[in-house]
């Protein structure tokens, strides 16, 4: 029988507790309407979290405090537009902002009872087990906010060409039947006219342009309607503001142009004649 030292015994691995921390100078933010939950390592094992409200000067008192405790990369979730203002400005101090997505945060198992949301956060980001979220540079989110704001002005615009499509229709007026578009230049000009007290069709004919083929007997037809007062209120007031989001929208384009230009610049080193000349080229042709 052999002795028990002369046994033959499995080698030996040796495992850490709990997951390797790959980044110390990370921080975890639980973002909200009203205030900001922070948490960093406190160096000794545990956590010092400490509670901001959303205000710009307590924003800016909340990143110096980052900053001067050597914080590199803080991750925070989407929520809502609230976090906007605080990511910009730890882009502006060098702080490394991670926005992940609240699901993901959600997902990962071993989240204890007594965790805040900053310390699980904060957690999770230390250890690298977070995946920050595709955010474009100034520039983009500039030129983003501008195109998404002229995005919502054309669909209210067209809701108002809708509304005002209606009123003509409850007083029978026909025009979009033999005009194909009453958005265009005769269609506005005539809307326009009944909206200042106009109803006589031979009046109103004098505003077709020449390039329409339907003939004067169809549209004057198409003119001749059932006046009703709310009608032609709700029609006034749409037209009204189909030309108030028309002039939203021109001033939106100028806004995206200058904005435009600006990337073009800093991308040619500021050398934008060969864009200013195709836009001169563009308005004769006009």
């Amino acid at each position: 029988m052999k002795k028990k030292d002369e046994f033959s015994h499995p080698p030996k691995r040796k495992f850490t507790q709990g997951l390797p921390v790959y980044n110390f100078h990370a921080a975890g933010i639980d973002i909200g309407d009203t205030k900001h939950d922070v948490a960093i390592m406190d160096g000794n094992g545990g956590f010092e979290t400490r509670e901001y409200k959303s205000f710009t000067q307590d924003l800016h008192e909340l990143v110096g405090w980052l900053g001067s405790e050597g914080i590199t990369t803080v991750a925070m979730e989407s929520t809502g537009v609230y976090w906007l203002c605080l990511y910009v400005l730890l882009e502006e101090a060098g702080i490394e902002p991670y926005l992940v997505n609240a699901k993901h945060v959600k997902n990962v198992t071993g989240r204890k009872k007594d965790d805040t949301d900053a310390i699980w956060i904060q957690k999770l980001h230390s250890c690298g087990l977070l995946q920050k979220s595709f955010q474009p540079d100034i520039d983009t989110r500039v030129l983003r906010t501008y195109v998404r704001h002229r995005k919502k002005l054309v669909t209210m615009g067209a809701d108002c060409a809708r509304r005002m499509q209606k009123s003509l229709e409850l007083m029978n007026i026909k025009l979009h039947v033999v005009i194909s578009d009453i958005l265009g230049k005769t269609g506005m000009k005539m809307v326009s006219a009944i909206v200042n007290g106009e109803r006589d069709p031979d009046k109103l004919i004098c505003m077709k342009d020449r390039r329409i083929k339907a003939s004067d007997e169809e549209i004057k037809k198409s003119l001749t309607g059932i006046w009703k007062d709310e009608h032609l209120f709700t029609l006034k007031q749409a037209c009204q503001e189909y030309h108030f989001y028309q002039s939203q929208i021109k001033e939106c384009d100028s806004k995206i142009e200058e904005t435009l230009l600006s990337i073009t610049a800093k991308m040619k080193d500021g050398d934008i004649t060969e864009v200013t000349s195709k836009k001169k080229a563009q308005k004769k042709r006009v």
